[in-house]
């Protein structure tokens, strides 16, 4: 027994989930499930209908995802160093938090009780602007401090410095140089030296050309230029470690207000995630009492297409005419007249109330229940070798197992599955047994002895799903305390099914009786009604067609002939007819340089022979192999003991 899955509130969920940022408020949508505690409850509602009112008024929060930041703040708890990257990261929730301060803070013109929790979040300005001020695209700035200020300064002259001398020994030395530019060889800068030269330019031999002959030399004025730049790249890598360890620990620091700052912005994302759905589903706040009422105007099912849907009205808990307090309700009606939906919209709307949402309805006044029971759909499980009525009955069973007088269940075609007899008793002492549990229900049954019993029995009433005798369309609206009836017999006599029959099939459900209150159409119709029958008698019955089999074959023997080209089915590739159709339909073409055999029926013909060879043109040229035309040419001639052998790929 699934309830949620049943009423589809796993369905209402998942579209729920897709307005949700974080991954904390997606967790708590996908373990939301019914709130017992009252306080609890219509503090959730509340929370819904103001978040929805910020949303109507300043647009959707700026909240973002706040799951990695979390790894990041175990690393700077260990003492670790932050990379640039992960700093970024810590900036970027501090300015999501600012943000979030300023939205709640506007929030509060409107007198928004969610814009006072802006009072529970900490910006940190101390910490974000020294972040923005030192980290900048995943890098620490040049002008961080002073020290890494001149330390970068004096890199950049020194590799400055390293060309102009690499190109003034280029300039001086023309003749024995390979080139005119210096280059860059691991991370050296070099003069290209003829091989022939070698000893003329002082310095050391980095790398060498493919073919030898070029040397790539590091001037002795160039290296001690590069050593000293390495120091000073050591100095800038010691102040950037130094750096980031500063604001490392600054981050440690602040830890746990980062994170009372990340827990209020996941509270804050759940909470605006069900503004967000009660827009998108356009939905109201219902009221919420404890005296087991249940009230709804104009409630529609959350899935179905608000231009389409028939608003329904309905009310349980509450005295009827007769002063007599109605805990249950038995739905009948047509099939396909909207029992089983009406019953879904109900508990659906009650379940998302108890769970903090608002519901689609103009107007609703729930109570809390403890349980939601349903029994829906046949239940058919095959691995637990149940049929349909078996599955009722163990549902049924586990339903009144756990029913007390604060449940609300739902159950649909009760008795359904069997013996209609056997059915109609079954489905009387389940309803005895729900009445006296004092829980809110609500059943759908066809059986009319059901009927009479809901009649007749305390807090039980009758309830249809109306339906349209024209035009025989139901109209999916619910009418409270009247029954309903299938209306099977008014939807044969439209049909065409005669009178005579109709009165053998009502007096067989109900009597001869029942017959006189019948109230066929006029005689003209039954008139009509026969006339379709005759002038229709065997008119759309389908006959056997049988093939007609063929006694001649030179058809399509006579259909391909040697050398012709034909395209080859399903590979729609194109080949040579080496042989010709036999008897069997079958021929022997050469594709891609094998000969197959195959179904005339799958080769379709391209070219004729006649326009690719000349007239009289020997084929063995293309079929025989070089062996097969010498043995045939010695027969031709002389007695010879060879055979002709032919492949058979």
């Amino acid at each position: 027994m699934n309830t949620k899955k049943q009423i589809e509130f796993d369905k209402i969920k998942n579209i729920w989930a897709e307005l949700a940022v974080t991954g904390y408020a997606k967790e708590c949508i996908e373990s939301a499930d019914i709130i017992l505690d009252e306080r609890e409850l219509r503090k959730a509602i509340s929370d819904t209908t103001n978040s929805r009112e910020m949303i109507e008024k300043l647009g959707n929060p700026p909240v973002q995802n706040v799951t990695e930041i979390r790894e990041i703040l175990v690393i700077a708890e260990k003492g670790d160093c932050l990379t640039p990257y992960q700093l970024e990261r810590v900036e970027k929730v501090l300015t999501a938090v600012d943000r979030l301060i300023d939205y709640l803070r506007r929030g509060k013109q409107f007198d928004n009780p969610l814009a006072y929790y802006d009072e529970n979040l900490n910006p940190l300005d101390e910490l974000k602007n020294e972040i923005v001020r030192q980290i900048r695209n995943e890098m620490v700035e040049d002008r961080a401090t002073k020290e890494l200020f001149d330390i970068r300064n004096r890199i950049l002259i020194l590799e400055d410095t390293m060309k102009q001398k690499a190109e003034q020994i280029i300039r001086s030395n023309k003749e024995c140089m390979a080139d005119s530019y210096y280059t860059m060889r691991n991370g050296r800068v070099c003069v290209p030296v003829k091989k022939e030269y070698k000893f003329k330019i002082p310095g050391s031999v980095i790398d060498k050309s493919a073919t030898g002959n070029t040397l790539f030399i590091e001037p002795l004025g160039v290296a001690k230029c590069f050593e000293e730049l390495q120091l000073m790249r050591i100095e800038e890598d010691n102040e950037v470690h130094r750096i980031l360890y500063i604001l490392s620990a600054m981050v440690a620091d602040c830890i746990p207000k980062i994170e009372e700052n990340i827990k209020m912005i996941e509270k804050m994302d759940f909470v605006f995630s069900k503004g967000k759905l009660s827009l998108d589903l356009d939905c109201r706040e219902p009221a919420i009492n404890l005296e087991r009422r249940i009230r709804l105007v104009k409630a529609r099912h959350p899935l179905m297409d608000k231009q389409i849907n028939v608003p329904l009205d309905f009310s349980i808990g509450e005295k009827n005419d007769s002063g007599e307090m109605v805990r249950g309700i038995l739905i009948t009606g047509p099939n396909t007249g909207g029992k089983t939906v009406s019953m879904k919209t109900v508990m659906l709307n009650c379940y998302m109330a108890q769970c903090g949402l608002h519901v689609t309805c103009e107007e609703a006044d729930i109570c809390m229940n403890s349980a939601y029971l349903s029994d829906i759909g046949d239940g058919q499980n095959l691995s637990e070798n149940l049929s349909t009525f078996s599955a009722h009955i163990k549902n049924v069973m586990d339903i009144l197992g756990s029913i007390d007088k604060e449940s609300f269940v739902i159950m649909d075609e009760l008795g359904s599955g069997t013996d209609p007899a056997e059915g109609m008793g079954i489905a009387v002492a389940i309803l005895e047994e729900l009445r006296k549990s004092g829980a809110n229900f609500l059943v759908t049954t066809h059986y009319p002895e059901v009927k009479d019993y809901a009649a007749r029995t305390e807090h039980i009433v009758n309830a249809r799903m109306t339906f349209d005798k024209e035009t025989l369309q139901p109209t999916y609206k619910m009418v409270i305390g009247e029954a309903g009836e299938s209306c099977a017999f008014y939807i044969a006599e439209r049909l065409g099914m005669p009178q005579e029959m109709l009165t053998v099939a009502i007096e067989a459900a109900y009597g001869k009786d029942a017959v006189q209150d019948y109230e066929f159409s006029s005689a003209k119709a039954e008139v009509e009604c026969e006339n379709v029958k005759k002038n229709n008698k065997y008119k759309d019955v389908k006959k056997i067609t049988k093939t007609k089999k063929s006694h001649t074959k030179s058809a399509i023997t006579e259909k391909y002939s040697i050398g012709d080209s034909v395209m080859v089915y399903p590979e729609r590739k194109i080949g040579i007819v080496c042989e010709p159709v036999n008897e069997k339909g079958i021929l022997r073409v050469q594709v891609a340089g094998k000969k197959i055999f195959i179904n005339h029926k799958r080769v379709k013909l391209h070219v004729k022979s006649e326009e690719l060879y000349p007239e009289e043109y020997d084929f063995s040229i293309i079929f025989d192999s070089v062996k097969n035309r010498k043995v045939r040419h010695d027969m031709s001639r002389k007695y010879t003991n060879e055979v002709i052998t032919y492949d058979e790929d």
